[in-house]
Order: structure tokens, then sequence, then C-alpha cells
């Protein structure tokens, strides 16, 4: 039993059919279901779960969720909806409808990153809708302009500039947590500073390289920003594959071809000196990096140019990282193929698990890994000894971080 995560955008029939379902269940007196019930449900002390009504699978879903009531929740829903689908009339009947949905969540949840109704409209480049609830009184038009750069929503981060939003100190920290090259620039352009809410000049740039974000162009535009205003970053290979800068990496493989297959410690590829954590766990990776080649990086940023330069120029693609004191590590660059942060098994990453194979990846090769996620619902630390690529996704702790079309791809060939 555990409290529920609202998505960005819920759908209401979808919603409707869970409670359908958890109804079932607690008429099965399915444990998991009275848990919920129990937790969730205010008068659960009452309740006979086999004897449950329809709208009390819906109060203890809507709670579950974080909202207040059922109704609220399918509130919600029709907002978002007419939100996303740039209904201006829809939203203007709710509004009138409900005035206080200006001033709450759009979820209705107590918190949301993607905020009120105006901020809400703001991430998804809403503009008719943002300028209305503006006119209609509400008041989050500065957290709905960092909401339209960390989204890269230009024109409506320009249009809540016009209607009084401005940078603030932090500000900035939106765009280099989701790798908008676009939105850092415009918020620069507008006068924002590249420092954090306390001042703090490198807390910027250790977002930038520790993020759970992967956006490859989107970190290169953002580097190649701070390099443009001031920031000495490490002329070295590592900084090279970073910046998705062949130019530099060539050049310092060209003066040193052992880089191609060094193994780098943890500290060179997320410096301390540059504002990244001494708290390795912080740097959001999924397969570990420390001791990793190039060939890893490129991987965990999902850079396949960068990947492919590597392979074709001498990395040798079945490198392992280097094993700790502890017995940990070990792994080659297609592990980081399989667990790796979920915005980017949200994506088609099978083309880098396949350059791999393609240049001789062994599927074989067997490593002992230890990983603690940060951010989730399990933070504890996790122990994996003597898996293979495959079985490491397999086991891994956390299924969100594992692509299953590349577990397929790596799946053994049918007799």
């Amino acid at each position: 039993m555990s409290a529920r995560h609202l998505p960005v955008r819920p759908d209401l029939t979808q919603l409707k059919h869970q409670a359908k379902e958890l109804l079932a269940a607690l008429h099965a007196n399915a444990p998991e279901a009275v848990a919920d019930l129990r937790a969730f449900h205010p008068e659960s002390d009452r309740l006979d779960p086999t004897r449950a009504q329809l709208a009390d699978a819906q109060l203890t879903l809507a709670r579950a969720y974080g909202v207040p009531s059922w109704s609220r929740l399918a509130l919600a829903c029709e907002l978002i909806d007419a939100i996303w689908r740039g209904d201006l009339k829809a939203v203007h009947t709710l509004i009138e409808k409900h005035p206080s949905l200006l001033r709450e969540n759009a979820r209705g949840t107590a918190h949301c990153n993607w905020g009120k109704a105006l901020s809400y409209a703001a991430n998804v480049g809403q503009d008719e809708i943002v300028q209305f609830l503006h006119n209609s009184g509400a008041d989050d038009i500065q957290y709905a302009f960092e909401r339209a750069c960390l989204r890269s929503k230009l024109g409506t981060a320009r249009l809540l500039y016009s209607l009084g939003a401005r940078p603030q100190p932090g500000s900035v920290m939106g765009p280099c947590e989701t790798l908008s090259a676009v939105g850092l620039a415009l918020q620069l352009e507008l006068g924002a500073e590249l420092v954090d809410d306390h001042s703090d000049r490198l807390a910027p740039l250790g977002l930038v390289l520790e993020t759970y974000s992967r956006n490859p162009d989107g970190k290169h535009g953002v580097l190649e920003l701070f390099a443009q205003n001031g920031y000495n970053l490490p002329d070295n290979a590592v900084f090279a594959v970073h910046r998705g800068r062949l130019d530099l990496l060539a050049a310092h493989v060209r003066r040193d071809p052992s880089a191609l297959n060094r193994q780098f410690p943890h500290e060179e590829i997320y410096p301390p000196e540059l504002g990244c954590h001494t708290d390795h766990t912080q740097a959001l990776c999924g397969t570990p990096l420390g001791g990793g080649t190039l060939l890893h990086l490129a991987v965990d940023n999902d850079t396949c140019e960068i990947a492919q330069w590597l392979l074709e120029n001498g990395a040798d693609v079945n490198t392992s990282a280097t094993v700790d004191a502890d017995g940990f590590g070990g792994h080659t660059a297609l592990f980081g193929c399989v667990v790796s942060q979920p915005y980017r098994c949200s994506r088609n990453n099978l083309p880098m698990t396949k350059l791999l194979l393609d240049h001789g990846a062994d599927m074989s090769v067997r490593a002992s890994l230890r990983k603690e996620l940060r951010g989730v619902d399990d933070e504890t630390l996790h122990e994996y000894h003597d898996v293979t690529p495959r079985t490491w996704g397999e086991r891994f702790h956390d299924q969100d971080w594992v692509n299953p079309a590349v577990l397929a791809l790596l799946a053994p060939a049918s007799p």
C-alpha cells in the first residue's frame, strides 16, 4: 500500500476504471485494496470492505492520489484536458463556475510542480489561456514564467514577461535542470544571473552535469552558454564529451590516444569544484559512471554521434569500468543501455544499443554493481552480484529505469 502519483495529464475515463477495479478488489477483500481503504478513506473504521460502494472506492482512490475528493479529481481532469486542448471556452466555463481553480494546483494536489491553472497553461504554451487566466486574477505569473522557460515555451515566457514576470535569483535553475538551452538563453537575455537562490555561481553548473534530464543537444547548448558567460570549463576529454564537442574530443585523442579507453574516476566526470556533489548518489545517472570510460559517459548522455566516433577511432566497446575495493564495478558501456534514467528510457534508446552490439559488445560480460537511487520511493542501497547486462536489467529494483525493448534485444536467440 502506498500513495499514488497522479499523471501530468490524468485521464478521467482511466480513473473511473481504476475506481471500479478497486471496488471489485474490496468486495473480494483483497489485502492491498483493504489497506488502501484503511489508509485513505476518512470513515474506513465503520466500513465493511465487502459492502463498500463505488463512492467509497472513488474517494479512496482520489485521496490516494493526494486529491481531497473524487469530485475535485474529476474537476482537475476536466480543467487539465481543456488546457491541453487549448479550449479557452471550456476553461472560461470552469473558472466561472469554480473560481477557486485560479488559486489551487491544477491537479488538485497539495504539491504539484506544474502549478496552478495559469502555470499549467504556461507549461504547455497555451498563450490565450494564460492571458485569460491572468485577466481573471491568477497571481502565479512569476512561477508560470519560470515553468515556461524550463519547458522551452519561449513565446509564453515572453508573454509572461510582458505581464510583469521577471527573472529572479535562482530562476536559471529550471532550464539548467531540464537542459533547455533556449530557455536559459532567454533568461540571460532578460537579465538573469547564473546563480541559484543563494547566489551560488557553481550550483547551476553542477545541476546541469548531475541532472536527471537527458537532452543531448540541450545540454551541449547550455554548457556553451556557461562557457560564453565566463565559466572556465575543464579542457579535457571528459568535458569534450559533456559538451558534445567532437572537435575538442578529436584534439585530445590526437594528443593522448590512451584517453579512448581510460577509466575515469567519478570526480573527473562530476567535479566537486564545478558544483557537483561529493555524495555520488546525487549524480542522477542510471548505471554507475564512476570508473567508466568516455564511451560509458556517451552512452549515459545518449550521444550516439560521439559514441560512434569513439568506436570508429579506437575505443574498445568491451572496456570495463574499474572494480572498487568492495568488488563492485567491471561493467561495460552496454550495461548503461539497460539501466538508465527514465527520461532516457522513455525515448528510443535502441539505436545506442544496436551501435554497441554492431561493434562487438559482449552480452555475456559479468559484473557486480550497487545502486542507490534518488528522488524515488525506494532510496535504499541495492547490490547486484555477477550480473550480465540483461540480468542487471531483469533484477533491477526499479523497473522504470529499465528499457524493456533493450532487454528484448539482449535476449538469447531461440534455438
